[in-house]
C-alpha cells in the first residue's frame, strides 16, 4: 500500500495524467472531423479507450489509497463523476453521453493547482456575485419597462412589449450594433434623446455592474491565495520536523 501511495502522490504521475488529458482532448476533437475519422478513426477509438482505462486504474488506485477520504474531497468526486459518465454505454436513449465524454478534459481543473485556485475563487465569489446579479436584474427590469413605455408606439419592433424591450437592451449591453441598430432607428422616429436612455443603461449595466463582478472575483481569488499561503506557513514547520525525524531514524538504522 505504501508503494501504491507513493505512485499516486508522485508529481510525475500527475504530469502523466495531465499529458493524457491533453491527448484525449485532441483525439475527441479529431473525432468531430469526418476526414480524420475516415482515415484514422480506428486509431482514435483505441487511443480514447486506452486513456479511459488508464483513468479508471488511476481512480481505483486513489480510492484504494485514500479510502473514505476520497469521497469527502469534492475534487476527487468530480473526477469520479467524469470517469463514470465515460464508462456508461452511449447507445440508444443514452447516446447523448457520447457528447459528454469531452467532460474528461475538465479533469485539468482538478490536477492543475493554478486552475484549482481559479475555480475555488469563482466558487467563493458566488455569494457576492448573486447579490450583484440581483442588482443587475433590477436595473435591467426598470429600464426594460421604461423602454416599453417610452418607445413602444414609435419603435414597436424594438420596444413593442416587455420581452422585445428586454432583448433590445440586452443587445445594447453586449455592444452589438447598439448605435446603428438601436439608437439611430429610435432617433429617426423622432426620439431625439433616446441616445441618452440607451447610453445610461449601457453605463450602468456593462460598465458599472459588470465591473463589480470582476471586483468580487478578484477579491475571492486573493482570499484563496491568502488561505493557501497561510496553510503552507503552518505546514512548513511540521514538514521540517518530519524530515528531521526521518533523518534521525535513518541514522539509527545505519548504526545498527
Amino acid at each position: 500500500m505504501d508503494r501504491l501511495r507513493a505512485i499516486v502522490t508522485d508529481p510525475r504521475t500527475e504530469r502523466i495524467i495531465i499529458i493524457l488529458i491533453v491527448i484525449n482532448a485532441i483525439t475527441l476533437g479529431l473525432e468531430t472531423s469526418k476526414t480524420a475519422m475516415a482515415e484514422i478513426g480506428g486509431l482514435l477509438w483505441w487511443i480514447d479507450h486506452i486513456i479511459l482505462w488508464i483513468f479508471v486504474v488511476e481512480l481505483v488506485a486513489r480510492i484504494a489509497v485514500h479510502r473514505m477520504a476520497f469521497f469527502k474531497d469534492p475534487w476527487s468526486l468530480f473526477d469520479f463523476f467524469v470517469v463514470i459518465i465515460a464508462l456508461l454505454p452511449d447507445t440508444g436513449s443514452l447516446s447523448v453521453l457520447r457528447a459528454l465524454r469531452i467532460l474528461r478534459v475538465l479533469r485539468l481543473l482538478t490536477v492543475v493547482p493554478s486552475l484549482r485556485r481559479v475555480v475555488a475563487g469563482l466558487i467563493g465569489a458566488m455569494p457576492g456575485m448573486g447579490s450583484i446579479a440581483m442588482l443587475l436584474a433590477i436595473v435591467y427590469y426598470v429600464f426594460a419597462v421604461m423602454g416599453a413605455k417610452l418607445y413602444a408606439e414609435t419603435n414597436p419592433e424594438l420596444f413593442g412589449d416587455l420581452g422585445l424591450s428586454a432583448y433590445t437592451l440586452f443587445q445594447s449591453m453586449t455592444f452589438d450594433d447598439w448605435s446603428g441598430g438601436i439608437v439611430k432607428p429610435l432617433m429617426e422616429k423622432g426620439n431625439t434623446y433616446s441616445w441618452f436612455f440607451v447610453m445610461t443603461f449601457m453605463v450602468l449595466s456593462a460598465f458599472m455592474v459588470l465591473n463589480l463582478f470582476i471586483g468580487v472575483v478578484v477579491t475571492a481569488l486573493d482570499d484563496v491565495n491568502a488561505e493557501i499561503k497561510a496553510a503552507k506557513a503552518v505546514e512548513d514547520p511540521i514538514l521540517t520536523e518530519l524530515k528531521a525525524l526521518r533523518a534521525e531514524v535513518a541514522a539509527l538504522r545505519e548504526k545498527r
